[in-house]
């Protein structure tokens, strides 16, 4: 895509960054479980929920770039892709889904995504190195 700079610094922030609420929820989990998995533990906060675009969209207005959104909704498009428990519009709202296509397993849906986003990379390299 040929980010460079505050581009990079956004894609990275709001791609992988979001994920940060997990090293803030560990306390809570080793008090709550301790070392064991626990499967079904909580571990997301509004800061990875479509929720958090009420802050993201007018963030992107401010910055004048659209990679916050970008990025943030490819996140969010991976995590809902996966059957755990997710609350959009926490904290305002209690409501539980599981996400989409929950028919298809996760397994299944993680290796389309790896294909996806590999083949994109792949392309994106193309078509900035090609002669």
């Amino acid at each position: 895509m040929g980010l460079e700079g505050r581009e990079r610094v956004l894609a990275y922030a709001f791609g992988m960054g979001v994920d940060i609420d997990h090293a803030v929820k560990l306390p809570f989990y080793l008090r709550a479980v301790g070392l064991r998995d626990k499967r079904g533990y909580y571990w997301r906060s509004s800061l990875q929920e479509p929720v958090a675009l009420l802050w993201i969209v007018p963030l992107c207005v401010f910055l004048g770039t659209l990679l916050p959104i970008l990025f943030f909704s490819i996140h969010v498009a991976m995590d809902y892709s996966i059957r755990f428990e997710k609350m959009p519009f926490y904290p305002y709202s209690p409501w539980v889904t599981r996400g989409w296509l929950t028919s298809i397993p996760d397994k299944v849906k993680e290796g389309i995504v790896f294909v996806l986003l590999l083949a994109a990379n792949l392309a994106f390299y193309w078509l900035h190195h090609r002669v």
